[in-house]
């Protein structure tokens, strides 16, 4: 048997896929519709100016996933498990926790129509029809049926067909746009803040490091191995995922980059705007990557509100457990209601914007705390470089939280 037949048939450890496991979700989770709507007006606006803030979001987004992935496999527990299992100060304790299912909880229901509406947006573009109703409750529907088998395997299998759809299509149409190679890589390795550039800097990465997919993370890697010794795959499985994913959204910067236009507003414009250039192609390959985007996060953001109130409650709940299903049912649910009778809860919204604006640097000190205790991690603490990294993040996150409270408070 060759060498390469080796790798791929010779037993379970030296298969490629079987070391691929919940970094897929988080992938697929983090390249949502605000992802794409992000990406896309930061090529159209900059061209490859920004690929470095996008680079620079996802090393940090791999630091902190790793960390929660491996407090998930050497604890066995879930990062609100964690916490709550930590803080030994009750009203610190209540606190904490109240603010993680209020951002959580709150904030996935009120984002989910706009989940569920980059689906939407893409099968539109796809079949080429505007303001089709059916096209939420099918979307919808995909995510309950996916939800409710309960079967994290079959979920995994799913994820990196959906992944791998949205990789090759916003891969193809980027490589379309034949980019100028000398100033993709000037625009990835040498960081400049354009005029008016600093908004979409933040926006960037703010919307690649998502609180939610922390507490994901923590709990599937308990669904996909279980002993301490699994570190090794879980930190592979988080790397390779999570830098496909930054391919990903880097593609849509690059091919943004090649409209002629600059009213721009949201992700469909981006293959109106290639149309000319490339014909129906464009649209097709766009319209499948919003669609896969959005259906994965439609997917994603309930199934991390339920690990969340799983672990707050202490509910030592499975899957296919009722507690379990009504959360992710009423968020999915609030998510196709508010889309289809196209209501705006304002308040809502506002309220889960500052609860996230909140928790984000939070979670971000908790989980660097939480990982350098010996008594917890054992020898998988963090080491020094570990830390350095896990500070500097901090103090981004911390950045990002004050600067989305301002925003949402109009405070300037």
């Amino acid at each position: 048997m060759h060498c390469w037949e080796s790798v791929i048939f010779c037993g379970e450890k030296n298969h490629f896929l079987k070391r691929i496991g919940p970094g897929v979700l988080i992938a697929a989770a983090f390249i949502g519709p605000g992802t794409i709507t992000a990406c896309t007006l930061a090529g159209v606006s900059f061209g490859y100016a920004l690929l470095w803030a996008m680079l620079f979001s996802v090393l940090a987004t791999m630091v902190l996933q790793e960390m929660a992935a491996r407090l998930g496999v050497v604890t066995r527990m879930g990062l609100a498990d964690a916490i709550r299992d930590q803080l030994q100060i009750k009203w610190i304790r209540v606190a904490v926790i109240g603010i993680i299912l209020s951002a959580i909880l709150i904030g996935n229901a009120a984002y989910e129509a706009g989940n569920i509406g980059g689906a939407v947006l893409g099968l539109e573009a796809i079949f080429d029809k505007g303001n089709n109703s059916y096209f939420a409750l099918i979307i919808g529907g995909i995510a309950f049926l996916l939800l409710w088998l309960g079967n994290y395997k079959m979920l995994e299998k799913v994820f990196i067909f959906l992944i791998a759809l949205m990789s090759l299509s916003f891969l193809i149409t980027a490589v379309l746009t034949k980019p100028n190679l000398l100033g993709l890589a000037k625009g990835l390795f040498v960081p400049s803040i354009p005029e008016d550039g600093l908004l979409t800097i933040i926006a960037l990465i703010g919307t690649t490091i998502v609180p939610y997919n922390l507490f994901l993370h923590a709990s599937l890697v308990n669904e996909k191995w279980k002993k301490q010794s699994d570190v090794k795959m879980a930190r592979s499985d988080t790397v390779i995922s999570i830098g496909l994913g930054g391919l990903v959204s880097m593609s849509i910067i690059v091919a943004a980059a090649a409209i002629p236009l600059q009213e721009v507003t949201m992700a469909t414009d981006l293959a109106k705007g290639l149309e000319p250039l490339f014909g129906n192609m464009a649209r097709y390959f766009m319209g499948i990557g919003l669609f896969a985007a959005g259906i994965t996060s439609s997917i994603t953001a309930p199934l991390a509100a339920a690990y969340v109130a799983n672990s707050c409650f202490d509910w030592n709940a499975g899957l296919k457990d009722a507690r379990f299903r009504m959360v992710w049912i009423t968020i999915l649910l609030v998510g196709v209601a508010t889309l289809l009778f196209n209501f705006k809860p304002i308040e809502v919204i506002t309220f889960a914007q500052v609860a996230n604006g909140v928790l984000l640097p939070i979670i971000a000190i908790l989980l660097v705390w939480i990982v350098n205790k010996g008594q917890v991690m054992g020898s998988y603490k963090n080491s020094v470089p570990q830390n350095f990294y896990g500070i500097v993040i901090i103090g981004i996150c911390l950045v990002l939280g004050l600067k989305s409270i301002v925003k949402v408070l109009g405070l300037f």
